[in-house]
């Protein structure tokens, strides 16, 4: 397992987290990564500097600690240019030197199973290296994994600029018969009536075990950070009989970087054409607050504060202090609080999931005669039977379907 110095740099010039907070984050980004924390640097400074982002007096300590305690690799809290990259690894003699966004690509790298996560990620790690390729040739000739180097690193060597421009483009290309391909099965969904359901929220908040509780399923979950990349969606019938599609998503993070947002837009598409966004909180978590506010940031990214959201605070049962507890009630007063582990709340869940679907629902009162059998099994299908009677030489039914349907009954 790589050794690693963590480096987390607050710059007054930003505002957010705090820089502690920002720390805590960090540990948890490389513990996902399963690279082994052996020492934490946290320092202020107006502003970076052009060639090492930080001072030179810090740069030094980092130098000695590094022959000291024989350290693979050191991880900064923050983006890097290339510049500032060149010149930290030449002045480590060659200690490897991992930014933020290339730990957060990493992760994602170990947790992308399906064809269209691998070339995202892919694609997203080869935009990354180009413009950083000049002057690292010690680091990208280490080959045999690490860090920093999953997915296309091992490979680089093989590659000019040219050619990896070229490798860019095909994947450009295939990603977007990939999409082309997802538009085809959305459509389909539409023309179901399938209400859709995208679980959103901050990175290790609980979406899967929700997801598993929700729909019997049984996707990987696990106490580190993006556990989840590639998005996965399971039918679920309401207690209305209605049909609704959950879609687990990647999940967000504080100051999640643009680029790392337009590369994934794929994965996070299931967010901006769901119906209703289920947005879940770690209620066990100190800095909800915090996270609440993450979350909203990266969906105004997306285009996708307006939507209909249910807040869902999860992890009540690591919940001992009641007082807090209490709090968070007050704080979160229209949310719905639940256990997705233990199976708690779920119920109260569904009920407020029913009620703001409640405009997505009509009830119709129809004719139906013996030869027209089709639309009374479309019913059946798609909607909840309230009352049927036969009546001569037709069926006459009363029903709860999804509004978009009723045009089909009107015609």
């Amino acid at each position: 397992m790589e050794r690693a110095i963590l480096v987390t740099v607050d710059l007054k010039s930003e505002n957010g987290w705090s820089i502690e907070d920002r720390a805590s984050e960090l540990r948890e980004l490389v513990w996902s990564s399963g690279v082994l924390r052996d020492t934490e640097i946290l320092c202020t400074r107006e502003r970076p500097t052009p060639d090492l982002f930080i001072g030179k007096g810090k740069f030094e300590e980092i130098a000695r600690l590094c022959r000291e305690k024989n350290i693979d690799v050191v991880i900064f809290n923050n983006d890097l240019s290339p510049t500032q990259l060149r010149n930290l690894e030449r002045g480590l003699n060659g200690v490897k030197v991992i930014d933020r966004t290339q730990l957060i690509l990493d992760i994602f790298a170990q947790h992308a199973y399906s064809e269209e996560g691998k070339i995202q990620v892919e694609l997203a790690q080869l935009e990354y290296l180009l413009p950083r390729l000049t002057g690292r040739g010690i680091h990208l000739s280490r080959l045999g994994g690490g860090i920093g180097t999953r997915g296309p690193g091992e490979k680089i060597l093989e590659y000019n600029k040219r050619r990896i421009k070229s490798r860019i483009s095909k994947l450009k290309l295939e990603l977007k018969e990939l999409e082309n391909r997802r538009h085809a099965l959305r459509k389909r969904r539409k023309d179901a009536m399938l209400i859709s359901i995208a679980i959103v929220g901050y990175t290790n908040a609980g979406k899967t075990t929700l997801l598993n509780k929700l729909t019997n399923s049984n996707r990987l979950t696990a106490d580190r950070l993006f556990t989840t990349l590639d998005p996965v969606s399971r039918m679920y019938i309401l207690p209305n009989n209605l049909k609704v599609l959950f879609h687990d998503t990647v999940g967000f993070l504080y100051n999640l970087p643009h680029h790392l947002i337009e590369a994934f837009k794929a994965t996070l598409e299931e967010v901006k054409e769901a119906d209703l966004l289920l947005h879940v909180l770690d209620g066990s978590n100190p800095r909800m607050h915090d996270l609440d506010s993450a979350v909203y940031s990266v969906l105004k990214e997306l285009k996708a504060e307006d939507k209909p959201i249910l807040t869902v605070v999860n992890k009540i049962d690591l919940i001992d202090n009641l007082d807090y507890l209490t709090r968070i009630k007050r704080d979160f007063k229209d949310g719905v609080f639940i256990s997705a582990l233990h199976g708690s709340g779920i119920d109260f869940l569904i009920d407020n999931i029913l009620k703001i679907l409640s405009g997505l629902v009509v009830e119709v009162k129809v004719k139906i005669g013996f030869n027209e059998m089709d639309k009374l099994n479309f019913i059946y299908e798609h909607g909840k039977i309230i009352k049927r009677e036969t009546r001569g030489e037709h069926i006459y039914i009363e029903a709860i379907i999804p509004a978009r349907l009723k045009p089909y009954f009107e015609k």
